[in-house]
């Protein structure tokens, strides 16, 4: 199990939506990698929607391949 306090947000713009709240996100970290993302609880809880081109933060799981989107900018 990962601790909360050890993961790092990343900036990223979505490419692309997904069935199920989930999104193809670009990072902006320099490398032009994307990840599948998906929508944090929270923001499910207040119905905070995320479009096509939105600037979001997310945390990657320890493989790196997907992720949490935790807030839209």
């Amino acid at each position: 199990m990962v601790n909360q306090s050890d993961e790092k947000p990343v900036m990223g713009v979505v490419v692309d939506t997904l069935p199920n709240l989930t999104f193809k996100v670009e990072l902006s970290d320099g490398s032009g990698n994307t990840t599948l993302a998906y929508v944090s609880g929270k923001m499910r809880l207040h119905r905070i929607k995320v479009l096509v081109g939105d600037k979001v933060e997310v945390v990657l799981a320890p493989d790196g391949i997907r992720g949490r989107i935790t807030r839209r900018l």
